[in-house]
């Protein structure tokens, strides 16, 4: 059932993408004349909340580019503007952009946003002590996103198979709200939907990224003809960020208050929440560039997590991704 659904997911997203196939051409021709804002769509994850630290505290006016930052309160639907053009760049997990990838969409990884280090999971009763133990129970989660194949990967490692629980389709927030509310058994969360989770009493984090080091690993990336007409603007977009991880770092207090008003939380939980992640430098960007046997090469993540795609036949052959890494605008910062 599971090839099933997601081969039709594939057939309707390809749907889309030829349905779209005149809109990812709008912010490529606006060269001509006035350029349009460089948009870059971001969903609800700690560490993307950044770039709303980078809106407020002027950064991106401070390295003269125009930016429209668009929210997407069901992720899914980030990933298919990316695919259609609807925006120009997006923060997502790797996994999710190895399909589109597979597919022949011409996306480019501009830098590393961070990796998961606890900041994903599955929340269950406190009764329910193993994975083993959710056989014939019921658990929601997003179809098609890294919560979904983070569930697929518990449940491998433990002998099991999605068939072996009864799954539930829904959007990450829904799937918290539902668990919260007793209609789940367990859910697949990310931050800060995975930690209000557990404030319930009779809770607790099953199983998170902190058991998979490296498995998650999540990329601002940007459409191919972006990366090559708009240049110069996704360089100054990354100067941005980095300027905001810095600013986080010498200012914590001031930057997750800023984060956390975004988000509409609390600062302590902003806070929790970054705590399960890893927030990459320029340096650290850099370093992972590099082809390498380890979960410290994001080309070998990037391998590890196609052949789990591939082999589940979510797609049919691993994608090139020496194509896929853009290197220069992470030598371009480094430049600077």
């Amino acid at each position: 059932m599971v090839k099933k659904r997601i081969l039709l997911s594939i057939f309707l997203l390809l749907t889309l993408i030829l349905s779209a196939c005149g809109g990812s051409s709008e912010n490529a021709g606006a060269g001509e004349g006035k350029k349009e804002p460089i948009k870059i769509g971001f969903s609800a994850l700690p560490s993307w909340y950044l770039w709303h630290l980078v809106e407020e505290k002027g950064f991106f006016e401070k390295h003269g580019v125009e930016v429209e930052l668009v929210w997407f309160p069901v992720y899914a639907d980030s990933l298919a503007a990316l695919n259609t053009g609807k925006v120009d760049g997006n923060s997502q997990a790797l996994l999710d952009t190895i399909t589109p990838l597979a597919e022949g969409i011409d996306l480019k990884a501009v830098f590393i946003t961070d990796t998961s280090n606890g900041g994903d999971g599955l929340v269950s009763a406190k009764e329910i002590s193993k994975i083993q133990d959710l056989k014939g129970k019921k658990i929601g989660t997003e179809i098609g996103t890294i919560e979904h194949f983070f569930m697929l990967t518990a449940l491998k490692d433990a002998g099991m198979k999605e068939s072996d629980v009864e799954f539930t389709n829904l959007a990450i927030a829904d799937a918290g709200n539902a668990f919260l509310s007793g209609n789940l058994d367990a859910a697949g969360l990310w931050e800060p939907f995975l930690s209000k989770a557990v404030e319930k009493e009779g809770t607790h984090k099953l199983v998170t990224s902190a058991e998979y080091p490296g498995l998650i690993s999540d990329v601002f990336a940007v459409r191919g003809e972006v990366a090559k007409e708009q240049k110069e603007e996704i360089e100054k977009v990354t100067a941005a960020w980095f300027e905001a991880v810095e600013y986080l770092k010498e200012n914590p207090d001031e930057s997750i208050k800023i984060m956390a008003d975004a988000a509409a939380i609390s600062a302590e939980e902003m806070k929790v929440g970054l705590e399960g992640f890893k927030i990459f430098t320029a340096e650290e960007t850099q370093a992972a560039f590099k082809k390498g046997n380890t979960y410290q090469s994001f080309y070998y993540t990037a391998h590890q997590n196609a052949k789990f795609l591939e082999d589940l036949d979510f797609i049919s052959e691993v994608p090139d991704f020496s194509k896929f890494v853009d290197r220069s605008f992470i030598e371009k910062e480094l430049e600077q």
